[in-house]
């Protein structure tokens, strides 16, 4: 069985979680407390613990997940082609590292409230970098006409379906994205993402 330490409320938990339902995964969760102390260095959650294994960061246990226990080939949720692999990772990568820096700022200020991130140019200049790469996903899902990767819905899909949500219930201006607003009604389709990610919790 596999474990999965971490609170269901956090968006990299719910990666996780979300890659479990759609393998078909059973696992157990656990919030995370002092005695997982040793499990992380970094303190930091999701952890996947399996038969004494450990592995930390979320999109890294994702992409485990998806090796060991996924379908191989054509309408995997991990390619095992490298070029359209590379894709699908091209745009979790994207997501660690351009996304998640854009909208930092603005959601510790309007959602944690977090008293370090209340300087109001800032909070403005990370909505404009936020909404500007979501205008980025959006040419994307216009250029493949479904999901971020291409025809097929994948690892990537996961990831940066969270984040998209994210982005939708983050209370501040946002544009009128008609290309990702299908993208999640189609998500909504998939039970994964009516539990852990359209649920309301950002």
């Amino acid at each position: 069985m596999l474990k999965i330490i971490g609170k269901d409320t956090s968006i990299n938990v719910r990666k996780v979680l979300w890659t479990c339902i759609e393998l078909g995964l059973p696992f157990e969760r656990e919030d995370w407390n002092a005695g997982h102390a040793a499990l992380n260095p970094n303190g930091l959650v999701p952890v996947l613990v399996e038969d004494g294994f450990v592995l930390w960061e979320s999109n890294t246990i994702c992409r485990y997940l998806c090796s060991k226990y996924g379908e191989q080939g054509a309408g995997a949720l991990l390619p095992a082609g490298a070029r359209d692999r590379a894709r699908v990772e091209q745009w979790m990568d994207w997501q660690a590292t351009d996304l998640n820096t854009a909208w930092r700022y603005a959601f510790m200020a309007l959602v944690r409230n977090n008293a370090a991130y209340q300087d109001r140019a800032q909070v403005e200049a990370s909505i404009a970098s936020w909404n500007r790469h979501i205008g980025i996903l959006d040419a994307q899902l216009r250029a493949t006409g479904a999901y971020v990767a291409g025809s097929a819905f994948t690892l990537a899909d996961i990831v940066l379906g969270l984040s998209v949500n994210r982005w939708m219930l983050t209370p501040m201006d946002r544009p009128d994205l008609r290309h990702v607003a299908a993208y999640v009604d189609r998500l909504t389709e998939r039970p994964g993402f009516r539990e852990f990610g359209r649920n309301g919790i950002a």
